[in-house]
């Protein structure tokens, strides 16, 4: 079956920066648009950044853009988010998707989620 597995979240000082992965298994990685979404306690889950089948193509929230960067790397079964400049606001916990839909924004059509990792900024 299908699996993405985030890491690398964690606790950091605003201003600072973290780098999270997803590892996916169980599906062609190659054939999917890859997706970062975010969930704040007492909010909806929101986009945050997305990559397309090759790399070549990118799609970023307004709030994130400049300070995060999405990466694949399809040899690995991988996609990355850099996240620099943290906000105290960027805390919530992170989840990566996979949809067949090129660079949505729209969480419904990502088929396929993993199971969160967490992301807390400090002031």
């Amino acid at each position: 079956q299908v699996q993405l597995v985030e890491s690398g979240g964690g606790l950091v000082q605003a201003g600072g920066s973290l780098r999270l992965s997803c590892a996916a298994s169980g599906l062609t990685f190659s054939g999917y648009s890859m997706g970062w979404f975010r969930q704040a306690p007492g909010k909806e889950r929101a986009f945050v950044a997305a990559i397309s089948w090759s790399g070549g193509s990118t799609n970023y929230a307004e709030s994130v853009k400049g300070r995060f960067t999405i990466s694949r790397d399809n040899a690995k079964n991988t996609v990355y988010l850099q996240m620099n400049s943290l906000k105290p606001e960027d805390t919530a916990v992170y989840y990566c998707a996979a949809t067949r839909i090129a660079l949505t924004t729209i969480s419904q059509v990502y088929a396929h989620w993993g199971q969160g990792t967490q992301v807390t900024v400090s002031s």
